[in-house]
């Protein structure tokens, strides 16, 4: 069952440095949406049992500094995917998830 209250939207050009409080890890963003992200090809010593994350998303000459809290973790080939729940973010962000969502069809030729 989808509990989401956005979608999420596919996004390739988008890196995070996170931070579970020990180190900084880099990854790739799969996924956004206003208040969560799938990372991927994170390293395997990653610990996702931090309770909360630090971290970095750049990307189309922006970067957002965000907090978040991981939902869940899986093995993603040779390093972990994340699904995090964003906290704290900022206007700027949800401006930028507003600007990659896909705009709706006009049916009438507006």
């Amino acid at each position: 069952m989808n509990k989401r209250r956005h979608q999420r939207m596919e996004v390739s050009n988008l890196v995070a440095d996170v931070s579970d409080g020990n180190g900084f890890f880099s990854g790739y963003v799969k996924d956004i949406s206003h208040h969560g992200m799938l990372l991927h090809d994170i390293p395997q010593k990653f610990n996702d049992n931090a309770k909360k994350l630090s971290l970095v998303v750049s990307g189309n000459g922006k970067n957002f500094k965000m907090q978040a809290i991981p939902r869940w973790s899986g093995s993603d080939g040779s390093g972990k995917k994340i699904g995090l729940k964003l906290v704290n973010i900022s206007y700027n962000w949800t401006q930028f998830v507003m600007d990659m969502a896909p705009q709706p069809i006009d049916a009438w030729g507006y």
